[in-house]
């Protein structure tokens, strides 16, 4: 199946023999200091910046819903995210992982963002789509 939207991973993961728990990194963009003016001046039209991840989440499908509704969820967050990186884990059987399994694999997505190493996981923009990123 080819992912075009948050929502084509959410129905891939329910159409999955296992049981899943996705992995949510929300990452917001940030300007370095040292940044060019033509830099500063992509940034302001929304393009360049550094990846910072701001939050992590690890929710059944079902538990997610759809992306309307996890967007309804972010909207708390205090800082504005650019980016959802996703992921997923396999459990035994129908049953998905427990949300303790998931916290190495959450930290260890977090650590590859930081590096620009985005290859194992799918990189959704702010309408859902999915999108190609380069480091």
């Amino acid at each position: 199946m080819m992912i075009s939207s948050f929502d084509d991973l959410l129905l891939a993961a329910c159409e999955q023999p296992q049981g899943q728990r996705l992995l949510l990194v929300f990452a917001a963009a940030e300007l370095p200091d040292d940044a060019t003016p033509e830099q500063r001046d992509g940034f302001a039209q929304g393009a360049g910046g550094a990846l910072v991840p701001i939050m992590c989440v690890d929710q059944t499908p079902e538990e997610i819903g759809n992306f309307e509704r996890l967007m309804q969820q972010a909207g708390q967050f205090e800082t504005p995210w650019r980016i959802l990186f996703a992921s997923s884990l396999s459990g035994a059987g129908e049953e998905p992982p427990a949300s303790d399994a998931a916290e190495l694999a959450l930290q260890g997505m977090v650590e590859a963002i930081k590096l620009g190493a985005f290859a194992n996981m799918i990189a959704f923009d702010t309408s859902g789509s999915a999108i190609t990123l380069t480091s």
